[in-house]
């Protein structure tokens, strides 16, 4: 049975002080949550912080970000190692605002999927179509050869070791997002491929979130779904109070 992975990505939000604000509330409404595990990805800048903010918590850390390179002349880069000596558990790889903003490509995400595996870093490796190729039902001719090319060369012996989140472009930070049904869909073929990739059993293990404009409101919906196994929050999951309403989908009736 996969566990839930309720994952928060701050993007450019929280400085350092307002990450230790949003600890000092979020810690003590998550201390007696069971049954998901919670994940959130501060910027570099606050991540020292934010991991001994939760040291002996249950709640995980992540970056958001990473160089392939264990180290050298890469000004303004992040190695795996320095990650490790946070430290970090997760790190987000090929979100789409790497993406279209920083020219993250399919070929970028494998190197990063690679180095940090290496490490004993979990990575979530992110996939998705923008609107024109949704309406034009590129969907799945867009999304399975992102996961292919993110595997490529990686050897997996559970499929626990990865993470992959399904985000519709479309809908990030736009309010709009895909149905619970179009959701299981695309991620329901994202496991098949996985499977055509390894095998049946670790293409079970590995847990697919969606991501994309994810609110307290939606996220029972999206978690009936059989193979959504959680969710990567973006704006949602900046401020305490709602996002520990994400992470308590289960006391809203959702089992």
């Amino acid at each position: 049975m996969r566990r839930p992975l309720i994952a928060g990505n701050w993007k450019m939000y929280n400085n350092v002080s307002e990450t230790l604000v949003f600890f000092d509330n979020f810690i003590k409404l998550v201390e007696n949550l069971e049954g998901v595990e919670v994940a959130i990805f501060p910027p570099f800048t606050s991540l020292w912080e934010a991991a001994k903010k939760t040291a002996g918590t249950k709640i995980k850390i992540g970056a958001q970000n990473v160089h392939w390179e264990e180290k050298g002349a890469f000004t303004g880069e992040i190695s795996p190692n320095m990650l490790k000596e946070i430290p970090c558990e997760y790190v987000i790889i090929g979100h789409s605002e790497r993406r279209q903003y920083f020219a993250e490509s399919d070929e970028t995400v494998n190197k990063k999927v690679r180095a940090v595996l290496k490490h004993g870093i979990k990575p979530v490796i992110c996939v998705g179509e923008n609107l024109k190729e949704r309406e034009e039902n590129l969907t799945l001719k867009v999304v399975l050869p992102q996961v292919r090319k993110a595997l490529a060369d990686v050897e997996l012996l559970s499929g626990e070791e990865i993470v992959f989140a399904y985000e519709p472009i479309w809908a990030i930070g736009t309010g709009k997002v895909a149905t619970p049904e179009d959701a299981q869909e695309v991620i329901k073929n994202i496991r098949k491929e996985i499977e055509t990739l390894y095998n049946k059993n670790i293409a079970e293990n590995v847990r697919i979130l969606y991501g994309g404009s994810v609110k307290p409101d939606n996220i029972k919906a999206l978690m009936q779904e059989r193979d959504i196994d959680g969710v990567l929050v973006g704006g949602a999951s900046v401020d305490p109070q709602s996002f520990y309403k994400i992470c308590a989908y289960k006391e809203q009736g959702v089992e």
